[in-house]
């Protein structure tokens, strides 16, 4: 099941990658990318149910709405079957994340 992201821990995981920017500029690029989905899903909902002409589109904001969600999720889902090192995960240690 698909949990609410808070501002508070997409702000975490940012600050994380922003101070180590330097040693893994991989990580916060694609984490760039998932917050630009997520404005995207965010921004674009309105406009989707405003014009009947884009209800495809629909579907489309809402995966990016969960963006941040599925990509925390598979990262940790990653790590810790040992496929992928996640040290950002760290920064969330205060709530939880399902693997």
């Amino acid at each position: 099941m698909l949990t609410a992201w808070c501002l508070n821990e997409l702000q975490r995981i940012k600050a994380w990658l922003v101070a180590h920017k330097p040693s893994h500029p991989l990580e916060y690029h694609s984490f760039d990318a998932v917050l630009t989905l997520w404005m995207m899903g965010w921004i674009g909902w309105l406009p989707v149910l405003l014009f009947d002409e884009v209800l495809w589109a629909w579907p489309l904001c809402l995966l990016g709405m969960w963006a941040p969600a599925l990509y925390v999720r598979w990262r940790a889902r990653a790590h810790a079957a040992g496929r992928l090192r996640c040290d950002w995960l760290g920064a969330l240690a205060s709530t939880t994340v399902r693997v």
